[in-house]
């Protein structure tokens, strides 16, 4: 029995860390995004065995089960986005329309397995694994039916894909809104991990599709399963130690339409110089979790208020607001003092110099560290 070893090495890494995730996540508090994350975890081990049962060759012991992974991995992209959802929205339940929309996918490829699953006996199944022993008819059946499936799972996968990544930048736009500080409530991680799974997913579709008409790429598929495998690691972890968002930090669907003016111009003006005349006078700004609710506490007016000034006449949103005044104190530091740019950064309100480097550059148009070695004019 041929062992394809790397793979099968590589794939049984990613079964012990899924395992592992999987465990730690069953020992959670049963919160609606750690319930999607578990049954996302099943779904990947469902995966990762479907590759090592032909890798590791335990495929010529049952040949008839060969090919049971395809229609669930189909549901992998959905998965992703409901846990997704279930971390970043505020609305609180998903239509049974959008559970059945998801079982589209694995339909329709089990529809395209028929063929492969009652034209042809164990044995037949087992003898198209060696050029000397197929059936040329059974094989192009093969072929096309392992065709479809790689197609429908990377056009399937990808709507959910861009469907969660428009998702994470809703909620990112929302938390923009509200706060001044969005690192741990915005899970970037999340949007990048995203991007890695698809780029993975869309060479390991091309390389299955290329196995079944004759083309190996040796390097990928030994490249492609440590990829996998770093990826499971990230997502695993992050996941993991991701804390579950207050109803208050998530987004909804009804948030996102377009605001429109609700308070006369001459009221929004008074509110934006009541607003500048608070932020350099008390200088709010430096608390780095500063939030719309605790400034609108602050001046007296309502956040609504305060977020339509913000939008219709500064053109702005909460989380440039602030930092634009932190900005500003920042330059004057970098300017007039002997300060480390990681002490001016936390001095005026910035919670990394991560951050801050960021929020500065765009700005200003360069780094902290260039500004402050510049000469002033």
């Amino acid at each position: 029995m041929a062992i394809d070893v790397v793979p099968t090495v590589l794939y049984s890494g990613m079964l012990g860390v899924v395992i592992s995730a999987l465990v730690q996540a069953t020992s959670k508090p049963k919160h609606k995004q750690t319930m999607y994350l578990s049954g996302l975890l099943v779904l990947l081990i469902i995966h990762i065995l479907g590759e090592l049962y032909i890798y590791s060759g335990a495929y010529r012991f049952a040949p008839g089960l060969a090919g049971f992974q395809l229609p669930i991995r189909m549901l992998l992209g959905p998965a992703l986005y409901f846990y997704a959802y279930a971390a970043m929205s505020a609305d609180s339940k998903r239509s049974v329309r959008s559970y059945l929309t998801a079982l589209l996918g694995p339909l329709v490829v089990i529809v395209a397995m028929l063929p492969f699953i009652f034209a042809m006996t164990a044995e037949q199944k087992l003898a198209l694994a060696d050029p000397a022993t197929r059936d040329p008819e059974l094989w192009q059946i093969a072929i096309y039916t392992c065709l479809f499936s790689a197609v429908a799972f990377i056009f399937f996968t990808f709507a959910y894909l861009f469907a969660a990544l428009k998702l994470h930048a809703q909620h990112r736009k929302q938390l923009m809104d509200k706060y001044s500080a969005i690192e741990k409530r915005s899970m970037d991680w999340f949007r990048v991990v995203l991007i890695l799974w698809g780029l993975a997913w869309l060479v390991y579709a091309a390389n299955y599709a290329a196995t079944f008409i004759g083309v190996k790429w040796f390097a990928v598929a030994t490249l492609l399963p440590l990829f996998e495998l770093l990826i499971l690691i990230a997502f695993t972890h992050l996941a993991l130690n991701q804390s579950e968002l207050r109803e208050s930090e998530k987004g909804s669907a009804q948030q996102t339409q377009q605001r429109t003016t609700v308070i006369p111009p001459e009221k929004m003006h008074q509110i934006a110089e009541k607003l500048s005349a608070t932020m350099a006078e008390k200088q709010l700004y430096r608390d780095d979790e500063l939030s719309l609710n605790s400034l609108s506490t602050s001046i007296a007016v309502s956040e609504n208020y305060i977020s339509e000034t913000l939008s219709q006449f500064l053109n702005t949103n909460f989380f440039q607001f602030v930092n634009s005044y932190r900005v500003e104190e920042a330059k004057k530091l970098l300017m007039d003092s002997d300060m480390l740019v990681s002490t001016i950064a936390y001095e005026v309100g910035f919670k990394s110099k991560s951050t801050f480097n960021s929020a500065f550059k765009k700005i200003v148009g360069t780094t902290p560290t260039a500004f402050k070695k510049a000469p002033q004019i």
